[in-house]
């Protein structure tokens, strides 16, 4: 899933992001009632300069819920409504969340990394106009390959969006499978920044120049074992951070990491995690590969190049941009690009899977168990969201 690497980040970005470049990845609101007719475009914009200037308004989610309806066992009435479908990458979460919205009067929100950048359609697998079915999608084609997105960014981003269906009197729908960008939504994660030593990160800085990745990463194991195992070494920047946020606070990242996801979730919410066996899910990510290639995914990475677009963005280290790369580089042939691309596909949804297991909360659609038939899954959560109270147009 992330992508995702942001200064601005106190909890570590692990694990799940096609953005990544490393592919270890670790561990890694409140609304106006406005009534709605109806919304005749399909993609929608947000003004992003808005977001910027607004000030947008935080739940306390340390307070104590009361009640019986919300997952934990608490309160629902005074919590608005949250829809999540997310699953590893290949698995039919678009289709599946398209569905579900026209029948509970939902709105998706792409919890997605690289969706949300205009002319990297085939290798992010975005969802097109026709998949839409006219149901109004959020941040998909909101930046430009070259602009920084981060999960600060995207939390940012998600809660404006999520207050616009609200005040459609709508559902709104996280879908996709980035899960430390659900999970900062789902839980309101706070990513205050601390004030920081630029004394103490020109050094570090200095290390890795000098020393290599290598011994900046062996310091943090020193201090921080937990996030020495998550973080790749060559993930200098998380590295860093990580090593910097010990330095400021004397806690290792790791454990505040911890702390945050033992947060409370501001909203009533369903978590669904849909899932397929192993051998399907490897077997859709090679043909979806195959596929890509067919569409056009390598002339969509030279039209990237030729317009500036390297490496070294955020957004060009996503799975199939980063290889293509290499590829037209000379680093290998075409044949071996493209098996690398499967392989670290199913790499990456293996760590989609890894994270989503350790989530709170979540509830699990096995395809085969529902015999690969999305009627059957539908009503299964239909009948979910009824029990949980999770009903259009109850935002008072």
């Amino acid at each position: 899933m992330d992508k995702t690497h942001t200064d601005e980040t106190l909890i570590d970005e692990t694990l799940i992001d096609e953005t990544l470049i490393d592919e270890t990845l670790i561990d890694e609101t409140f609304i106006d009632d406005f009534p709605i007719e109806k919304i005749p475009v399909e993609r929608i914009s947000i003004d992003r300069t808005s977001i910027e200037k607004t000030s947008i308004e935080k739940t306390d989610t340390k307070k104590p819920h009361t009640g019986t309806s919300h997952a934990d066992g608490s309160s629902a009435k005074q919590y608005r409504p949250l829809v999540i479908l997310t699953g590893p990458t290949a698995v039919g979460k678009t289709k599946l969340s398209v569905e579900l919205a026209k029948r509970i009067g939902g709105e998706i929100v792409s919890a997605d990394s690289m969706q949300v950048y205009r002319g990297m359609d085939i290798g992010s697998a975005k969802v097109t106009k026709e998949e839409m079915q006219g149901v109004p999608h959020y941040l998909i084609d909101e930046l430009e390959p070259w602009e920084e997105f981060h999960v600060v960014k995207f939390q940012e981003y998600a809660k404006r969006c999520i207050r616009q269906i609200y005040q459609n009197g709508r559902i709104p729908i996280l879908a996709g499978g980035t899960g430390f960008y659900i999970q900062a939504v789902l839980y309101d994660i706070d990513f205050t920044e601390h004030g920081g030593d630029t004394a103490y990160r020109e050094q570090l800085q200095a290390i890795a120049r000098e020393r290599g990745a290598g011994a900046l990463h062996e310091m943090l194991r020193q201090i921080d074992p937990v996030s020495a195992e998550m973080i790749h070494a060559n993930n200098v920047k998380r590295v860093i951070r990580a090593l910097e946020y010990y330095h400021e606070t004397g806690e290792p990242i790791s454990a505040h990491n911890e702390a945050e996801r033992q947060r409370l979730s501001p909203y009533r919410f369903a978590y669904f995690v849909l899932n397929d066996t192993r051998e399907r899910l490897y077997r859709n990510i090679d043909l979806r590969v195959d596929q890509m290639m067919e569409q056009g995914l390598l002339q969509e990475v030279e039209r990237l190049r030729a317009r500036g677009c390297t490496r070294d963005m955020v957004s060009m280290q996503g799975l199939g941009y980063k290889e293509l790369l290499d590829y037209l580089d000379g680093a290998y042939s075409l044949e071996e690009a493209v098996r690398i691309l499967k392989r670290d596909t199913r790499h990456f949804a293996k760590r989609q899977l890894t994270w989503f297991r350790r989530e709170r909360d979540v509830i699990w659609i096995d395809k085969e168990a529902f015999g690969g038939e999305q009627e059957r899954m539908l009503q299964f959560m239909e009948e979910t969201l009824r029990q949980r109270g999770i009903c259009a147009g109850e935002f008072s």
